[in-house]
């Protein structure tokens, strides 16, 4: 058994990957070929029923399918799921657990029977099992590490499948999540819940893009105070005599053209949470308004006099340097002071590379469902470009160049040549810097007979088939950009 090659080629078709029910079967059939598996599948543990049920199978009919069914505990199968440890069958007609719920295995076969644990947080969702013809212990040890090492690619990718389902429930009803992994999201995500059951105004920093309107959405929706309203006010939008007016509102006749009585931001975010983007442009005037606000809980409108109460949650944001800004006398210290009682910095996305893929997924998902696409997969070339690039809008940026791509692919795949320009380095395409027109498309060519021999396995005829090429010009490009197809090949 030569494990080493099937991982390589499982861990490609996991990586590349957006959907995890369409990869399961892939990887079943991967092992029917390579490692002379019989019968195979994977049971996942349902929530709503708590029942272990076959998710995906290779060697079983839809009728066999259906009719695996477990407990936790029952049977072989529910054994591994319940103590989350492997099991091998030498013999399945010698082992009274084994249950053939399936109906599948007939007397006359001879059969060995392995299955592992699939473990998300040390919990365990379900088990991957497989027949192989009889064979001694040492052999099916082996079987048991290669499972294993397979059986915790697909946890990964059930994982981040199920923190984007989270994420898209709760934004159909309302509360945004934070999405992400990674060690440098996992203390804001820890600060969000923290501060919010308290009234505590919280003042959130970091760069363009990195998510600071969505960390706001958080706090309100995880608050006591979710039921009320969330108002939004981008302070850098308005004009110093507009701003005022907008967030404390204005009497009739307070100014020309205030025709009538006008409740403001505040007003209207009564019993919920104000949001204050850009709070390092707030003008020096409306700087002492808010300073009030922060310290008394209570402001009156332009040109009145009746002093209103404010019960609002104030949730400030800046991508300013206001250390700076307070040297320089155009931020307030004391409003400072008192906007930071519980600070949040939110870390830029090159410092969170492993949530990377995990955030092009959702936004994938995303787009292709708001433009009527099947997206299957992204190209492991796409995936090296997302990965190596700096990303100085962060996560605005890469929301933006997955719509793109998203937008732009025809077969259901994003490659590399879907991605932005500025995605298109010499490291990720292999080009000079003084790249012109020849180079890049002959990035876009050498990206797509990669993807055509990854699919078929090294299969140079079937490669050049899928290109609509003939084997000759096959065998010319594939000399001409020096590729190895047998790195794609599999060998037992």
């Amino acid at each position: 058994m030569e494990a080493l090659p099937v991982l390589a080629e499982v861990s490609r078709r996991v990586r590349g990957s957006i959907d995890l029910d369409g990869i399961l079967e892939d990887i079943l059939a991967l092992l029917a070929a390579e490692l002379g598996v019989v019968r195979a599948a994977v049971t996942l543990l349902k929530r709503d029923t708590k029942e272990i049920q076959i998710d995906a199978a290779f060697g079983l009919t839809p009728d066999e399918q259906n009719l695996g069914r477990y407990e936790v505990g029952e049977g072989v199968t529910g054994t591994v799921v319940r103590t989350q440890k492997p099991v091998i069958v030498e013999r399945v007609d010698d082992e009274p657990d084994f249950l053939n719920r399936t109906g599948a295995r007939a007397r006359a076969e001879s059969l060995s029977f392995v299955c592992v644990p699939i473990v998300i947080d040390d919990q365990a969702i379900g088990a991957l099992s497989v027949d192989v013809p009889a064979t001694d212990r040492g052999e099916l040890e082996q079987l048991v590490e290669v499972l294993t090492v397979v059986a915790t690619m697909i946890a990964q990718t059930a994982a981040s499948r199920q923190s984007v389902a989270e994420v898209e429930e709760q934004i159909e009803v309302g509360p945004a999540s934070i999405l992400g992994r990674s060690r440098a999201i996992q203390p804001v995500i820890e600060m969000i819940h923290t501060v919010a059951e308290s009234d505590a105004t919280v003042l959130i920093r970091g760069e363009s893009g990195v998510g600071k309107e969505l960390v706001a959405d958080a706090i309100h929706y995880a608050s006591s105070r979710r039921s009320g309203p969330l108002i939004k006010v981008n302070c850098a939008a308005l004009a110093a005599g507009v701003l005022e007016s907008e967030l404390f509102g204005h009497e009739k006749g307070a100014f020309t053209g205030a025709a009538v009585e006008r409740k403001g931001r505040f007003e209207v975010a009564h019993g919920g949470t104000i949001f204050l983007d850009e709070i390092g442009d707030f003008p020096a005037s409306t700087q002492i308004m808010l300073l009030r606000v922060l310290q008394e809980r209570t402001f009156e409108r332009v040109g009145g006099n009746r002093t209103i109460n404010a019960d609002v949650r104030i949730v400030a944001a800046t991508n300013r340097d206001l250390d700076t800004s307070m040297a320089d006398g155009t931020f307030r210290q004391d409003l400072y002071y008192r906007l930071a009682v519980f600070p949040i910095h939110v870390p830029p996305l090159r410092e969170r590379r492993t949530d990377i893929l995990l955030l092009a997924d959702a936004f994938v998902e995303k787009y292709a469902r708001a433009l009527g696409k099947d997206i299957k997969r992204i190209t492991s070339q796409a995936i090296d470009m997302l990965m190596v690039y700096h990303w100085p809008g962060n996560v605005r940026e890469l929301e933006n160049c997955i719509e793109r791509a998203v937008l732009l692919t025809r077969d259901g795949v994003i490659h590399g040549h879907h991605l932005p320009p500025t995605l298109q380095t010499a490291e990720s395409t292999g080009t000079s810097n003084e790249a012109g027109l020849e180079a890049t498309l002959a990035a876009v060519e050498r990206d797509l007979i990669h993807d055509a021999l990854k699919t078929s396995r090294g299969n140079m005829a079937e490669a050049a088939r899928a290109l609509g090429l003939t084997e000759r010009k096959m065998g010319l490009r594939i000399r001409r950009f020096e590729i190895d197809p047998k790195r794609y090949r599999l060998r037992r």
